[in-house]
């Protein structure tokens, strides 16, 4: 299965729950980080995603930028750019990939609904909008894996459990819902970390955080993915 796909499977367009997500009052607070991650398939690097979480006025700006490279497919590159408040509630988003045809895209926010637009290259944008049972939306776009490291800041981990968020995969215009649980801590590398499961229709992933609530890894067992922080 090629990298593209994995991303693009994460969320069904008929999945999305009327629970709300929990209160932030438990979330971590928002921390710069900026690094670089490799995008492994079956063991063997097939990608690169390099990344920067920083603040930006009232607001913080979450940008990444990946370069995927699968054996017998088309290179693709996707960028996005995600203005989001401090417990992680999406404002703006901005995207554009590149595989055998260019497109790009952007997403406006506000009180739980999102206004979406896609270019093509089209005489008009395709244009299309979403209600969300809540505000806070975990934006996870295509192949832009950093995107993951909000669902740490979304999830309650004093409250733990299974919690369900309202989703949004902005390059393909589908909404949907992921479910987070805690797993608690898991030693990977040498490293102590604190791993989360989330769970769509479509795929189990599971994220690794240190101490900081930075993402360090992320899996997806059964397309045999998983991306590793330099």
């Amino acid at each position: 299965m090629g990298i593209a796909a994995v991303v693009m499977t994460l969320a069904s367009p008929h999945a999305l729950s009327a629970q709300a997500s929990p209160p932030a009052a438990a979330s971590p607070v928002l921390v710069p980080d900026k690094g670089a991650f490799r995008i492994l398939l079956e063991g063997a690097e097939v990608g690169t995603e390099q990344f920067e979480t920083a603040p930006s006025g009232n607001f913080w700006m979450v940008r990444s930028e990946t370069v995927v490279r699968v054996p017998g497919e088309n290179e693709t590159r996707s960028s996005g750019e995600l203005r989001i408040s401090a417990d992680g509630t999406p404002l703006g988003y901005k995207w554009t990939a590149q595989a055998e045809k260019k497109a790009s895209g952007s997403v406006e926010f506000s009180q739980g609904a999102a206004k979406t637009s896609i270019d093509v290259g089209a005489k008009e944008p395709y244009l299309q909008d979403f209600v969300f049972p809540s505000p806070r939306v975990a934006v996870l776009d295509n192949n832009l894996y950093s995107q993951y490291a909000l669902l740490a800041l979304l999830y309650n981990w004093n409250v733990k459990g299974q919690q369900t968020f309202p989703v949004l995969i902005p390059q393909d215009m589908t909404p949907g819902s992921v479910s987070v649980e805690s797993l608690g801590a898991k030693t990977i590398d040498a490293a102590q970390l604190e791993a989360l499961r989330v769970n769509t229709a479509d795929a189990e992933i599971l994220i690794y955080f240190d101490a900081r609530r930075r993402l360090m890894r992320l899996e997806v067992p059964a397309a045999k993915v998983a991306v590793v922080r330099r």
